[in-house]
Order: C-alpha cells, then sequence, then structure tokens
C-alpha cells in the first residue's frame, strides 16, 4: 500500500515531466522549421494582423493574387505555379491570415468573410485596384468570399480544388484538428500535438495527395515544414472550424452576389473535396468547370504546368 501509495503522489510530477518535455520538443521543431524555411516576402499591416506576400513580376502588368488552402503557406504556388506566371503577370502570392509568416490577432478572423477583408486591406496597402485571384482548397472559399465583398477589385477568378459548399462531417485527413475550443487549441498546440504532427507526417501527406504521390522536396520546397509549430496548428484548426461555420452562409450569396467571371478546375480523383459537389455546382453561378484525369487534390504541386495554363486562360476572361 505504500508503493501504490508513493506511486500515485508521483503522478503529478511525473505528468509535469512528461509533458514539459513535449513542450521543449516542440519549440525545438519549431525553430528547425523557421530555420529550414524563413520569412521569404514582405509584411503589410492590417486590421487584426498583418498579411506575408511576395510580390513578383512587371509591376506595369496585370495582377495575379493566390491564396493557398488549409494548412498550407504561399509555398505551395511559388513551388512552380507562380514562377511559370511572372514573365507577363505581376503575381502576388499571400499566406492567409495567421498561415506562415502572416499574423491574426483572434481565431475568430479565421472566418471567411474576415479572411477576405484581411486579404482585399493587404491588397488596398499595395495600390492594387483589380486582379485575377486565384484560390487553392481552402483559399478558394476564401477568393470567392472575397468576390462576393469585393466586386470591384475580383476582375475574375481561378478556382483550383476549392471549398465552394457546405460539408457534412469531417475529411479524414483533417480529423485531428477539429478542435473547437480556442483553449484546448493552444494548450494541444505547445503540448503534444506537434511531436504527433511529425509521427504522422507522412501518412496525411499521402491523404491529402491521393491517389498521386507527394514529391520528396515538398516538405521544404513547398514550406510543409512550417506545419511543426504552435502557431501553425492553432491556424489551422481555427480555419477547419470557422469555415466548417461559415461556407452555408456564404453559398447562400452566390446566386445573387458573385459577378466575376472564371472557373473552377479539380483533379479528377480529389481524395479530399468531391468535384461534383465543390465544382460542377458552381456553373450555376457562372463559372467554367474542369478537371484533370488520374490527379488530385495537390495539382498545383503534381500538375502546375496545366494550372498555369488555366489560370491564364481565367484571366483572359477579365472584363
Amino acid at each position: 500500500m505504500e508503493i501504490l501509495g508513493l506511486v500515485l503522489a508521483l503522478i503529478p510530477l511525473i505528468a509535469v515531466v512528461l509533458i514539459g518535455g513535449q513542450m521543449m520538443k516542440t519549440r525545438a521543431l519549431a525553430r528547425a522549421a523557421e530555420n529550414a524555411v524563413p520569412q521569404v516576402g514582405q509584411i503589410v499591416k492590417v486590421r487584426g494582423g498583418a498579411i506575408h506576400y511576395v510580390d513578383r513580376g512587371p509591376r506595369d502588368a496585370p495582377v495575379l493574387v493566390m491564396i493557398h488552402g488549409l494548412g498550407g503557406y504561399l509555398q505551395h504556388f511559388t513551388y512552380a505555379v507562380s514562377g511559370l506566371m511572372e514573365a507577363d503577370y505581376r503575381v502576388i502570392v499571400i499566406d492567409r491570415p495567421g498561415c506562415g509568416y502572416s499574423q491574426r490577432s483572434s481565431d475568430d478572423l479565421a472566418a471567411l468573410p474576415e479572411q477576405a477583408r484581411m486579404i482585399g486591406e493587404a491588397l488596398d496597402a499595395l495600390g492594387i485596384k483589380r486582379a485575377t485571384v486565384v484560390g487553392h482548397s481552402l483559399g478558394g472559399a476564401v477568393s470567392l468570399a472575397l468576390a462576393l465583398d469585393r466586386p470591384k477589385l475580383v476582375a475574375s477568378l481561378a478556382l483550383i480544388c476549392p471549398l465552394t459548399a457546405y460539408e457534412d462531417g469531417e475529411i479524414e485527413a483533417f480529423k485531428g484538428i477539429n478542435i473547437p475550443s480556442p483553449f484546448m487549441r493552444r494548450l494541444l498546440a505547445t503540448t503534444v500535438a506537434v511531436p504527433m504532427a511529425q509521427k504522422k507526417g507522412a501518412e496525411t501527406l499521402n491523404m491529402v495527395f491521393a491517389p498521386e504521390p507527394w514529391p520528396e522536396d515538398f516538405v521544404i520546397r513547398a514550406g510543409g515544414v512550417l506545419g511543426m509549430r504552435p502557431q501553425s496548428i492553432v491556424a489551422t484548426s481555427a480555419d477547419y472550424v470557422m469555415s466548417h461555420k461559415t461556407i452555408a452562409a456564404q453559398e447562400a450569396r452566390y446566386g445573387a452576389d458573385l459577378k466575376a467571371p472564371g472557373g473552377v478546375l479539380f483533379g479528377a480523383e480529389d481524395a479530399l473535396l468531391a468535384p461534383e459537389k465543390h465544382g460542377a455546382n458552381m456553373q450555376a453561378h457562372g463559372l467554367e468547370f474542369e478537371t484533370l484525369p488520374d490527379r488530385g487534390h495537390m495539382i498545383p504541386i503534381t500538375a502546375p504546368e496545366a494550372c498555369a495554363d488555366f489560370i491564364r486562360r481565367m484571366a483572359a476572361k477579365t472584363a
């Protein structure tokens, strides 16, 4: 009984030691991630935070604005697609609010209209009056929010595997980040979430890229290692939860308020978002719909030339 009592007495101390170890590992992984993928662009302050962006190409050329998806970073476009466009367009690639080296002051700003507002304010600060907006995955939903709320700014849309409609249930690849409580997000992000993400990283990438393989240089060249930071876990969780809360209201506005021309391009075998549900549905609102055979969700990485061709054709629709 004395031994049992001693063990019970030591449980709080053991817990503190284990949690402290996880926190130290988390901080080490975060430092390593930022050393591997440092800030590459400029920062512009907006209400509620700041936007990190790169701005390339001729300043007098038509403007493309590129917005990455859930758990992503601006490197998802600078990996290949943006470089294919920079000779003919001014290309502004951003980290969404809270992602990469962008910032936001609260999780409520993950709501689709708020992300669109912050991006719109950043573009205002850069003097952008009209642009073709390119959005991948969740970035497609944010692009649509921007088109709904700033129709004079969005000249056309090039949406790549976008979230456009309400999703029933969870997406398996992102099940672990469906954390409604902001407090729990931060508690888990600073303790166990980052080491767990490191352990399951390959499994998650397999699901995200399916049915295609993910390239070996994705983790560094496409910024994937930045997910090994507490703030990335918090941002991705908030994005997932708030997009689920706000996409239905946005979807209800397409019929009356969506005026921008453009189109949707999907990988025909997308394992995260169904092309018919999130792509073909937008034909009713004036957007074209195309698919790439045998391709998955991450076509900006796996099929950059096809994405660049699609973007050029959608940009040509600008009035």
